[in-house]
């Protein structure tokens, strides 16, 4: 008998699964796909309080957001990373006081201590204002921070599984119903199990799961919201990040990507498909590469995109009229006894929070539950100084002095403090395997097998690392192979 069952292998589910296996309940999560496989590997990869949500007066969400960022940077220094915002000023679109007025917000709402604050900067001057059309004279800098969203849910999972929960991927819950006072759950994989409390944390499949499996009515209306990306050879050469405005009311991002890349997104338009097959389509691309060359000095071709990917997220439906003003706050529905929580929205930002509200909610299921904690514990690898990577990089190549220094870049950025853990006593290349492509070798796919559930390529490639950017289908197509 399991204390907690969650329902998706996504950043609420593995968020709240460590969560609850840290305060001592017996916890099991069961995903029907790999981690992070839908909507939480398809994100802009930032963790941000979200600028332009103070446009709709979501004070709150802002706050909480502002105030993860740097939780995150604390717990998490080798995924999560700060990152310098350039927001060029536009004339014909929002005036400039409305702009100072909502980055003094964005600088005082959530007490900040560590990221350095907005400021006016000259784009004459500068590498910064090299990349744009020569109309785009000022601007604004401001702080945000960027991160590995595949990979914090991993890391995530890692610790859930570290304080003793079942993780178990590609196995669907198929049934659940209520018996003796317990949950029980039919799986996919034939085998059965019991808990004293259900969650449905399954993103996009939040009311498919109540309504098909558990034969609910889901309390609180769902929007699909879809948002795609595109990935470009490098636009630019420094390290800032564009956060342009769009004659539409939307804005775009143009972010540094894989040392080698431009990031460019996203979208917001409402999905009525499945979830799982969201792709990104013409017009979006179109837009996407419209949109952002409109500030640009080269405009983006086509030709320039090397990848593009979409996801959906499950938004709780208000009433906006527009997809991008529907709300990214979380709703958490509980009912029933047993109990099943459902969660409803959220964003990887505030992720470690909404696990919180919901122990919150299933406290009293659980007399003598332990109090939060998470806020100050490191996850898996990154147990070092927010700002010691440099520091980590150094110790580590004296170490393994055989290793290309982009590589151990990559490493210590996937692996944090772990990165021995996997390399164990190699003294030269030789050592690590089959090189796979790229960078990537028996060793690391090894232990991402053996420690993290990566099973196959794309696994590996998209969610473990974005590798997958490097590689050619023959040696994404061996790796296969090789891990069958």
């Amino acid at each position: 008998m399991f204390d907690l069952a969650i329902i998706g292998g996504g950043v609420n589910g593995a968020g709240i699964a460590r969560d609850a296996a840290g305060r001592g309940l017996k916890v099991l999560l069961v995903e029907q796909g790999d981690l992070a496989c839908a909507t939480s590997s398809a994100s802009t990869k930032l963790i941000h309080g979200g600028l332009r949500y103070l446009e709709y007066y979501e004070f709150r969400l802002v706050r909480e957001s502002l105030t993860e960022r740097e939780v995150m940077l604390r717990t998490a220094p080798h995924i999560v990373w700060p990152v310098r915002f350039v927001l060029p000023h536009h004339a014909g679109l929002r005036p400039w006081w409305m702009i100072r007025l909502g980055l003094f917000l964005y600088d005082h709402l959530g007490g900040r201590k560590i990221l350095p604050p907005s400021r006016l900067i000259d784009l004459r001057a500068g590498p910064v204002g090299a990349p744009l059309r020569a109309e785009y004279a000022r601007g604004f800098e401001y702080s945000d921070c960027c991160v590995d969203d595949a990979r914090l849910v991993v890391l995530l999972a890692r610790d859930a599984a570290r304080h003793g929960a079942e993780i178990r991927t590609r196995t669907r819950c198929v049934g659940a119903r209520v018996v003796d006072g317990a949950w029980h759950l039919t799986l996919g994989d034939g085998t059965d199990c019991a808990a004293r409390a259900l969650v449905n944390a399954a993103g996009p499949w939040v009311s498919q799961v109540l309504s098909g499996v558990l034969g609910h009515t889901a309390p609180t209306r769902v929007r699909l919201v879809k948002g795609s990306h595109i990935v470009v050879r490098r636009l630019f050469e420094h390290d800032r990040c564009y956060i342009f405005q769009n004659r539409d009311g939307r804005i775009c991002f143009a972010i540094p990507y894989e040392r080698d890349f431009t990031l460019v997104g996203t979208t917001d338009d409402d999905y009525a498909g499945d979830p799982g097959q969201v792709a990104v389509s013409q017009a979006e691309e179109d837009y996407l590469r419209t949109a952002v060359s409109a500030y640009l000095r080269r405009p983006i071709e086509a030709g320039d995109i090397v990848w593009r990917y979409a996801g959906v997220r499950p938004l709780r439906d208000d009433g906006a009229t527009k997809a991008q003003e529907a709300t990214r706050d979380y709703v958490l529905e509980l009912e029933g006894n047993p109990p099943l929580l459902s969660v409803f929205g959220g964003k990887i930002t505030t992720h470690r929070r909404l696990a919180e509200a919901a122990m919150a909610r299933l406290a009293p299921c659980f007399p003598g539950l332990q109090g939060n904690w998470t806020a100050s514990a490191s996850l898996p690898g990154g147990d070092f100084p927010w700002d010691g990577v440099a520091a980590l990089h150094q110790a580590t190549q004296i170490r393994y002095t055989f290793l290309p220094d982009g590589m151990l870049h990559r490493l210590i950025r996937s692996y944090g403090t772990l990165v021995p853990d996997m390399l164990g006593d190699a003294a030269r290349m030789e050592d690590l395997g089959v090189r796979f492509g790229a960078d990537l070798t028996e060793r690391e796919v090894t232990w991402l097998r053996d420690t993290e559930w990566a099973r196959t390529a794309e696994d590996v490639l998209w969610r473990r690392s974005k590798l997958g950017l490097r590689f050619s289908p023959d040696e994404a197509a061996a790796l296969e192979r090789w891990l069958r």
